[in-house]
């Protein structure tokens, strides 16, 4: 909705007529005027210097003054240095609200007729869903929810890396030393009951190293190989993996136990059933606890040799090399990359092979041109690679892949229990204000846990996915910074005023007031760029701005809130006014955490 099409029109005339004299029709952009200016939307006149030879000072002068004189949307302008600043009249205002007001604003856009695949979460089952997966998760949800409000058909979709090495040692832990217990009998969630056996894998090799290292055969061993003033400790973390695959009892256990389920021994395929089992259960504990879902699913077990077919495909294209060792490489040196081996020499696929076989099966399965792949930082170079192969294969999604970076979450201090600690904070907080005494205590549970929630995830959002950040649970509940719960008090602030008011929420405005003050500019405005906010953030896949608008919008309401009368207005008129505005500003709100996957609670 183009709410600036007549200033547009205007200033197209103004350059035409006082500084170009020919009929040339520019594209003018616009931006919101800085807060240090009086205005509204500011045109930079800078680029028409060299065109017209004139100052930028006078050029602004010169398109103010014709605007004043001939533009019905114009109240004043101003000129700092290349800047001309524009004050709009009231009557723009009331205009821009009536389109607003209409009831596909904040609705879900026609269908583009795409299909998009988000990626997000694909965890090990070895280890449990840790701070970082949820930042992955959030992210990922919040792309497919933007994506799909803005008309896309998206299908969202994870892998789970539920074989290999490092799950056997989860396994083997258990079976030596687990003693038949359960996350039933243990009252732990699935997903850290298994993730412990694979720390108590760790911490059992490192003793079975010490006891080694102690030995004749070990001591010789380090005096051996050892550099120059190396500790053995030093020495352990160098030498990890030889010990492991070459000396290590535990490693020789391990592998056998991956070569037993390769060769599909019942023992240990139900054994990997039974705790993948109980991983799968925490995983999905916590999709539910955080209102995620996912449209399919892939197992790596199953997935693992895909890529094979397409390897032999792409040697027959020459995309592809094989050494004389029978390995299988690509030379990615003429794109910045180096050679990267995509087949072992032995015929075994490598990671990267499951991913080429992967993303050819989602085509096929359904039909997306366009891939979003929700995965830290530390695989940026992974993805480089197999987004080049792609295009090399001449895959059809290829020129559609995408890599959605993100970095590392840390805390400030020791380690976060889920979302134990803010839901403490929000009833700690709700308790303070006393506003929910009368309600039942399930009423309570579900209030408390959507701000706790609505803590977390827009703490974790609002910032850019390719920053590194820090989560503090306490500052993610404060009341009056950049959090969930701020907003969320923003909606809340405008449903008690329609509980105080006669005035129903659908009542469209009949007549508006003659002036409005600068608060209701500033909040018309805002609402007036949600759609640009939206796309914006669909197409770069980055759901952050979508965070700051809000927060920005609930900033700028609850100061209205505080300046300015609503329920005791001057008249019927300004009260129904300021009333409908408010509930403009609600659906906004609602609809920005909406694709944040946050729900807004009606009391706090």
């Amino acid at each position: 909705m183009e709410f600036y099409s007549i200033l547009k029109n205007d200033l197209n005339s103004a350059i035409r007529e006082t500084l170009l004299k020919e009929h040339v029709s520019l594209d003018i952009q616009l931006n919101e005027t800085k807060k240090e200016f009086e205005g509204h939307t500011t045109f930079v006149v800078f680029p028409l210097v060299k065109q017209v030879g004139k100052a930028p000072e006078v050029i602004g002068e010169t398109i103010g003054k014709w605007l004043m004189e001939n533009s019905t949307v114009v109240a004043s302008y101003n000129v700092v240095k290349g800047f001309l600043n524009i004050s709009l009249k009231d009557s723009f205002w009331i205009e821009a609200f009536a389109k607003i007001q209409e009831e596909t604003y904040f609705s879900q856009r026609k269908s583009t007729g795409e299909k998009v695949l988000v990626e997000y979460s694909s965890p090990n089952t070895n280890k449990p869903l840790h701070l970082g997966h949820i930042r992955n998760i959030l992210l990922g949800w919040s792309v497919s929810k933007i994506l799909q409000f803005e008309g896309n058909e998206v299908i969202t979709t994870q892998v789970i890396n539920d074989r290999g090495i490092a799950i056997c040692k989860s396994m083997l832990a258990w079976k030596k030393w687990g003693n038949g217990a359960t996350p039933a009998s243990s009252g732990i969630k699935g997903d850290h009951f298994v993730g412990d056996y694979y720390v108590k894998f760790e911490q059992e090799f490192v003793k079975e190293y010490q006891v080694f290292a102690e030995s004749e055969a070990g001591a010789k061993l380090f005096e051996s190989q050892k550099k120059e003033n190396q500790e053995q400790s030093e020495f352990f973390k160098a030498f990890k993996n030889k010990y492991f695959n070459e000396i290590s009892p535990l490693g020789a256990e391990a592998r056998q136990m991956l070569l037993d389920w390769e060769a599909g021994d019942e023992n240990t395929i139900q054994l990997w059933k039974q705790m993948n089992g109980w991983v799968y259960d925490g995983f999905d504990k916590t999709y539910e606890t955080l209102g995620v879902s996912f449209d399919s699913v892939y197992y790596e077990s199953d997935t693992y040799l895909l890529g094979k077919k397409v390897v032999d495909e792409g040697l027959t294209k020459n995309v592809f090399y094989r050494e004389p060792d029978s390995s299988v490489w690509i030379n990615l040196e003429d794109a910045g990359m180096d050679k990267k081996i995509v087949l072992r020499s032995d015929g075994t696929s490598v990671y990267i092979t499951q991913d080429i076989g992967t993303a050819k099966k989602r085509y096929e399965d359904f039909g997306a041109k366009k891939m979003i792949y929700t995965v830290a930082d530390e695989q940026d170079y992974h993805f480089k690679v197999l987004f080049e192969i792609a295009k090399r294969l001449e895959e059809p999604y290829a020129e559609g892949l995408f890599h959605l970076s993100y970095g590392m979450v840390d805390l400030p201090t020791g380690r976060m229990k889920s979302r134990e600690g803010t839901v403490v904070e929000a009833k700690e907080n709700a308790g303070e204000r006393g506003e929910l005494a009368h309600m039942s205590h399930e009423e309570q549970e579900d209030i408390f846990s959507k701000i706790g929630l609505g803590a977390i995830k827009f703490f974790i959002i609002k910032v850019q996915p390719q920053k590194r950040m820090i989560f503090d649970p306490k500052e993610s509940v404060d009341m009056q910074g950049a959090t969930g719960p701020y907003i969320q008090n923003a909606f809340v602030r405008i449903q008690s005023l329609f509980r105080k008011s006669e005035t129903e929420q659908q009542t469209k405005v009949l007549s508006f007031p003659e002036t409005l003050n600068e608060g209701e500019k500033t909040l018309i405005q805002l609402l007036m760029t949600f759609p640009e906010v939206v796309a914006a953030a669909a197409k770069q896949y980055e759901p952050s701005g979508v965070a700051n608008y809000a927060y920005a919008l609930a900033k700028e309401f609850h100061k209205y809130y505080h300046e300015t009368r609503i329920l005791g207005a001057e008249s019927e008129t300004l009260k129904t006014f300021r009333l409908q505005l408010s509930k403009e500003v609600a659906l906004a709100l609602k609809t920005s955490l909406y694709l944040l996957g946050i729900n807004m609670p009606d009391r706090m």
